[in-house]
């Protein structure tokens, strides 16, 4: 355990400190490109099942209507507004990953940052430099207590995301240092989320509240609510609590200087990142083997024994369960080439060609296999066996996603839901967004048209 007394203070003082000009430039279009990501999986998500169960619930206990529910119209108080725009950012898997952590960064901050810009006006360089200040702050806390954190079951997303919006948002809000460690403290109060809601609707529930609870920490510290200034590194504090490791050099070591944002990956698949080597070296296989997929007899995976803890669904019912599942992502990858959305539908789940593939997949785990990679071999009818070794899957840092293949996941997500023509112009205005007079603005268009 790495001991320090002052772990809140000093990271309450870097945050109010933090201005964009000490930003480095690639780590300033690191954080534009995690905007545009959220923002396409906000609006991909605004029509699944799961935003339409939230919105019933909530609606008749929302406040005064001043900020948007994207891809939808409805208009809720700012904190109801956060919490809907963080379920639906995360709710087709689809979202960014700080890939040392698992964790999805900007569904809690972003979601609580734009929610509170509709209500007044915040240009976007101010607005990106709150983004990218709280994605670092819920990173790096997040590097503190991981993996031991992840492994008691805690779902580190919403554990480590209610910081990040509750930094973010309290840049927005002018706080002091005083009110900044206070906010810090009311988040760590509110952190939560289980491991055990994946595969089920309380999943996306988990980046929506550290969003929603997040920017209440910061309202109520600006209103002089205090806490703990001691709320992270304290013996009954956060990283005490909820994990058998702290490392507080992880959260202040390098500070400003290393960027964790500047880490951040882009999923190219709608589902379980640990799926995504799986997924990849299935669909090359499928264009390997053309017709001949038809003739598969058995698929052998060798996986990291985090695979199967993750992911080990062997019959899906829905399509929240099939993310979960290696099994039928890779029956989907080979019979379809899918890994987007459509590949996670109760249909696509349920479909009996795929029910059919899926139970022809083994997986055998080594933990001399990296989480990041698999070997896959796909023995045919007649006895050929191909094989398949993905070392790093598309989309990790090794393989990152171009500026124009994130553009091309914007619109097949966005496109359906609002429609083209407006799925173009809010990617247009998105990249800018550095450029805005007023971020808030931006909400109107991601209205369907």
């Amino acid at each position: 355990m790495s001991l320090r007394p002052d772990v809140t203070q000093a990271l309450a003082e870097w945050i109010v400190n933090c201005d964009l000009e000490a930003i480095p430039a690639e780590v300033q279009k690191e954080g534009v490109r995690t905007f545009v990501n959220w923002l396409g999986c906000a609006v991909g998500g605004a029509r699944h099942e799961t935003a339409d169960h939230a919105l019933a619930a909530v609606t008749r206990f929302a406040g005064e209507p001043t900020s948007t529910v994207l891809g939808r119209g409805e208009r809720l108080d700012a904190l109801h507004a956060a919490l809907l725009n963080g379920i639906t950012s995360h709710v087709l898997d689809y979202d960014d990953t700080h890939l040392k952590t698992i964790i999805h960064p900007a569904g809690p901050v972003a979601s609580a940052l734009l929610a509170v810009a509709e209500t007044r006006p915040v240009s976007g360089r101010d607005f990106l430099n709150a983004l990218i200040v709280g994605v670092e702050v819920e990173c790096r806390i997040g590097n503190s207590v991981y993996p031991d954190h992840y492994d008691r079951g805690w779902h580190i997303t919403g554990t480590a995301g209610v910081f990040g919006a509750a930094a973010a948002v309290g840049r927005l809000l002018g706080l002091t240092v005083q009110q900044m460690a206070w906010a810090l403290g009311i988040a760590a109060t509110q952190s939560s989320g289980l491991r055990e809601m994946f595969g089920t609707m309380c999943k996306s529930l988990h980046p929506g509240r550290a969003a929603q609870n997040g920017a209440l920490a910061a309202f109520l510290a600006e209103a002089n609510f205090d806490s703990s200034e001691r709320a992270i590194e304290a013996p009954r504090g956060f990283a005490n609590v909820m994990s058998d490791k702290q490392d507080y050099n992880e959260i202040l070591g390098g500070l400003g200087e290393t960027w964790e944002a500047g880490l951040n990956s882009y999923k190219p698949f709608a589902c379980g990142i640990v799926i995504h080597p799986t997924i990849d070296g299935c669909i090359q296989l499928r264009e390997e083997l053309g017709d001949d997929v038809a003739k598969i007899a058995r698929v052998d995976l060798v996986a990291h024994p985090l695979v199967l803890e993750l992911t080990g669904k062997t019959e899906p019912k829905t399509g929240l369960e099939g993310k979960f599942s290696v099994f039928h992502s890779a029956a989907a990858a080979l019979l379809r080439g899918d890994g987007s959305p459509t590949a996670f539908t109760d249909e696509a789940v349920n479909a009996p060609e795929l029910i059919a593939m899926r139970r022809k997949v083994e997986v055998v785990t080594d933990k001399a296999c990296h989480e990041a990679a698999v070997t896959i071999t796909v023995t045919l009818d007649d006895g050929r066996v191909i094989e398949k070794h993905v070392e790093r899957a598309i989309g990790s840092r090794e393989r990152p996603l171009s500026d124009e293949q994130l553009n091309a996941k914007f619109r097949g997500q966005a496109a359906l839901v609002i429609g083209e023509a407006a799925s173009d112009e809010l990617l247009e205005q998105a990249w800018r967004l550095a450029e805005m007079t007023r971020v808030g603005d931006l909400a109107a268009a991601s209205l369907p048209r």
